[in-house]
């Protein structure tokens, strides 16, 4: 019966220990517009790729089941030049969930265009402290990353620095292989090695303090006390005003708007005449090719 006990025992263990990581990601590989060719090397990948961000402990924090972050990476086989070779696009998402309420909030909504990997068939993804193997690993090792830093900002003021200096790490490394694309900083205002700059920027530390008052002061309020929280969150958009003074912004504003915009319009259609003029003005100037989206706040 002892045995028995501890078998349970260490069969519920496994489990908890297997379940408590970080994220809970849903990975997708879509080959669609790659015929004639071993189909089994994309559903490898994806299992891989599944794996290796389900199962890896990015921190020491410990998560139980439920508080595991809800993200999706989808990717889109573009091409394949060789046997081991790909050309892609990467959409990596993530939500947060808002306290007291079923809402769930973006975290990140970014698409990278020009992602250029190697995947054998069967391969298996592992994270190796100061070695990337591979540019499939360190683009997923980095939005990992990533996505944590931004919802730990988002609990806590500046909470995610660990997780933007891991990610700055990985960029560091990646950028030593001249063969990987996506990682420049110089030639590419959207690469992973512009991102990572602008977010640990001094100077921009005011959008990662933003993080923090949208999501714990104000969205987090919302359910307790809609008018304050509100109130909260437009009265700290302007900030996005002084921030786009910074030469390397352009990029995380870009990426705030395309994870908020339309929450913003949502959240101000509540507010009074004045102030929705008055963050439609400030919206359409920060991202005038997004204007339509700002258009409700008109009326």
């Amino acid at each position: 019966m002892n045995k028995q006990i501890s078998i349970i025992i260490l069969f519920f263990t496994a489990i908890i220990n297997v379940q408590a990581q970080e994220l809970n990601a849903k990975v997708t590989v879509n080959s669609d517009r790659i015929q004639g060719t071993n189909r089994n090397v994309f559903i490898t990948m994806e299992k891989a790729i599944n794996q290796f961000i389900n199962t890896t402990q990015w921190s020491s924090t410990t998560f139980s089941v439920g508080e595991r972050i809800e993200c999706t990476f989808s990717i889109i086989i573009q091409e394949q030049p060789s046997d081991n070779n790909f050309r892609a696009e990467l959409l990596v998402q993530s939500r947060r969930p808002v306290y007291n309420s079923s809402y769930t909030t973006t975290m990140l909504n970014f698409r990278e265009t020009k992602f250029d990997f190697e995947y054998r068939e069967n391969a298996v993804i592992e994270m190796q402290q100061n070695t990337l193997n591979s540019n499939l690993e360190a683009t997923i090792a980095f939005y990992a990353n990533l996505i944590l830093a931004l919802d730990f900002d988002s609990f806590s003021s500046l909470g995610g620095s660990l997780f933007y200096r891991q990610a700055q790490n990985i960029s560091t490394l990646a950028q030593s292989n001249m063969g990987w694309s996506g990682w420049s900083a110089f030639d590419d205002n959207r690469s992973k090695g512009s991102i990572i700059n602008a977010l640990m920027d001094e100077s921009l530390k005011a959008f990662r303090e933003l993080g923090y008052t949208y999501h714990r002061k104000g969205l987090d309020e919302m359910a307790a006390n809609p008018d304050r929280a509100r109130t909260t969150i437009l009265n700290a958009l302007p900030v996005l005003k002084e921030i786009r003074q910074v030469r390397s912004s352009e990029i995380i504003l870009q990426m705030f708007g395309d994870s908020k915009l339309d929450e913003i319009v949502s959240i101000a259609g509540k507010a009074t005449k004045e102030e929705k003029k008055e963050i439609y003005d400030l919206l359409r100037n920060i991202y005038p090719s997004m204007s339509n989206q700002l258009e409700p706040l008109k009326k």
